[in-house]
């Protein structure tokens, strides 16, 4: 039992990590465009104007163009969380809890519906 406690504890330390380390990436990547804007006093798009589809914040941060590469970090701060879940039903699966792992699929189905619902409005 007490080898189980601190299998999950490493478990655990994992996911935090994971939520630590996807949160200072995309601080990483937001920074960076905020500093190319401020040096260029660019944002790479006319008027108001910055891209919204994966695509297009795809090809303007191979473009350099700031408000891109800042949307790919709000990107990647919005898919660290649905990596956790992803993280939590492996570790439900090595527990052998399959009720857990049913409803952890059905969260991960709804954040994945919900992420492709959004990018279609």
């Amino acid at each position: 039992m007490e080898k189980i406690r601190e299998e999950m504890s490493h478990v655990e330390k994992f996911i935090a990590r994971l939520l630590q380390i996807g949160v200072l990436i995309s601080m990483s990547i937001m920074t960076f465009g905020l500093l190319l804007f401020f040096v260029t006093g660019r944002s790479g798009y006319s008027g108001d104007k910055y891209p919204l589809i994966l695509r297009e914040i795809w090809l303007g941060t191979l473009e350099m163009k700031p408000f891109a590469i800042m949307m790919l970090g709000l990107f990647c701060l919005i898919l660290t969380p649905v990596l956790r879940v992803i993280a939590s039903i492996f570790a439900f699966l090595f527990e052998k809890d399959y009720l857990y792992v049913a409803i952890t699929l059905l969260v991960l189905l709804i954040l994945l519906t919900a992420m492709f619902v959004g990018l279609n409005f």
